[in-house]
This record gives structure tokens, sequence and C-alpha cells, in this order.
């Protein structure tokens, strides 16, 4: 049997579209699971070499089911990303009208998405929220449900019909996926790349988010997503879910991570990994005095002052 990939199903959601885009799907064997935990577990218990996932989306920011299982548990590390543009389409069953519609299901990610469509055409509709936007449909074929949002390439796989297409409120939605696999040593660096951590405070004070964030700014370093997220130890116990651009082998990225090493109860690292759809003539030079090189420099210049040699 060829190694397998765990993604979020069943079949005919926006995720197993998004994963058939890597070239090595084609050799792997991919199976759904119902959730992204037991996507995830799957990859922690051995039973998938890795698990593809939906993480982030332009029109809400990240998605809190997923960043909660990277945060938590067996660490697990991010190899892969891919952005998908989205579109809905309305799934019924065959002869159903707008006006027959009383319930309508998605994964809870869409509604915000759908939002304003669904206020203008069904008002009334009462909205169930589903484990994906797939499984919205197969309810819909089982009558669970009169109407569900999912891509329109689901409705022959579930014997529906699309009785509304491209639906969206915001124009050009994207959704950003990652492959996650079990901790190794990261990809070699290709010059478009970007780094995901998770941090934990020592201690609550003020300018203490400020401070994480200075590791980061002092060293040129640019910030792609900032999520806090509870850690489940009270009221104002949060932890930091940031993406930033760069490779954890560049140094002005190692320097900024060791200074949040030291000053952070936890730090998790998620992984560096190339970033999808961008090209590295497109990726901004690196700040005056963050460079490698001026890295280099810089700390051969304080060995030298240390030897005398200045």
């Amino acid at each position: 049997m060829p190694a397998s990939y765990a993604y979020l199903g069943p079949e005919g959601t926006f995720t197993e579209v998004a994963l058939r885009t890597l070239p090595e799907a084609a050799t792997r064997q991919l199976i759904p699971y119902v959730s992204v935990q037991s996507a995830l577990d799957a990859v922690r218990t051995g039973e998938a070499e890795a698990a593809f996932v939906p993480i982030e989306n332009s029109v809400e920011g990240g998605i809190t089911t997923t960043l909660d299982e990277l945060v938590a548990g067996t660490p697990l590390m991010i190899y892969r990303e891919v952005l998908l543009s989205i579109t809905f389409a309305l799934l019924v069953r065959p002869g159903t009208q707008l006006t027959d519609i009383k319930t309508v299901s998605a994964h809870p990610a869409a509604q915000p998405q759908v939002r304003n469509w669904l206020k203008a055409n069904l008002p009334e509709a009462v909205w169930e929220s589903a484990a994906s936007n797939a499984d919205a449909a197969r309810l819909v074929q089982e009558g669970r449900y009169d109407a569900a949002f999912a891509g329109e390439f689901a409705a022959a796989r579930y014997g529906l019909t699309a009785l509304e297409t491209g639906i969206h409120d915001a124009e050009n939605a994207q959704t950003r996926f990652v492959l996650v696999g079990r901790p190794a040593r990261p990809a070699a660096p290709t010059g478009a790349d970007k780094t995901s951590v998770v941090l934990w405070q020592r201690d609550d004070h003020p300018g203490g988010l400020r401070d994480l964030l200075g590791e980061f700014a002092t060293r040129g370093v640019n910030l792609m997503l900032l999520q806090s997220r509870p850690t489940g130890a009270g009221i104002g116990n949060y932890c930091f879910c940031i993406d930033a651009e760069g490779h954890i082998s560049d140094r002005r990225m190692a320097e900024a991570l060791m200074g949040l090493k030291r000053i952070c109860r936890e730090v998790r690292f998620l992984g560096s990994y190339p970033r999808a759809e961008v090209n590295v003539a497109d990726v901004a030079a690196p700040l005056p005095g963050t460079s490698d090189g001026e890295f280099v420099a810089a700390a051969d210049w304080v060995a030298r002052c240390q030897d005398g040699r200045f």
C-alpha cells in the first residue's frame, strides 16, 4: 500500500480539491477523516504520513479548530501550504426550489463567506453547522437539511443539484491549507518561505505582547498572521499563533526565535516551509542591517573585539 495522507472529509470537500493540487498526492493513498482533529490524530498515531487541513481564510482569518489542534497535544510540523480560491454553490435535492428551503448547512468557516447572500435570498432559513461542506451535502442527500453551501463539484458526488452557483460575499476569497506531519528537519530554504510558531508569555505584564513582537521587529522580520488563542487556564490566559516571513535558517529569523526562547515560557516551532504562489523574485529584500551577510559581519566584529583585534 502507498503511504497515506489524511484530509478533512468526506470526499468532495474543498480540502480534497486543494490536496490534489500537490504533485505528491498522486503517489499517496488519500483518506478522508470526519474532522480536523481526527485527521491530525491519524498523523500522531502513525496511521497516516501527513494530514492536509484548512488553517486560514481571507474573510475570517485563522481557523480556530486547526490552530488549537496544533497548539495542544503532541507537536506536529507544517511542511507545505496551498491557497485555493473559494466560491460556493447552493446544493439541493433535485426538484427543490428556493422557496422550499427552510434549513441550510455548511462548515462554520463558510458562514461568514455567504452571510450577506443568505440574508438577501433566504432570510428565514435556519443555519445548521456541519463537520465540513461536503458533509453538509451528504446530510442534504440524506434529507436532514434542505440545502448545503459547498463546492459545485460536490453536487454529482452526492446526487444533488446546484440551485445557485458563484456565491460569495467577498471577491477573491481564498482559503489556506497546510500539509502537517511529524517533526523532522525543515526543508531547505527557497528564498520565499514562511515560519510558524506558537508563543506563551512567562507572565502577564504591561507591554508583554510588544516585547514578543519586538523580537521580530528589531530584526526586520515581517509578520503575516497574529492570532491569540485561549490556553484553557482561565479567562485572560492566551497564547499567540504567528506566521512570519522567512526561514529558520535565515539569521534574522533564527535570532528572533532565540530571543523569543529566552523571554517566553514556551515556544512551539510549527515549521518553516515554502510560501504558496510566491516567487523568490517577488520577495522584498531584507531591511538594511538584517541580511545574513550583515549578521555574520556583526558577529565577526564582536569576535574581533573580544580578541582585541578591532
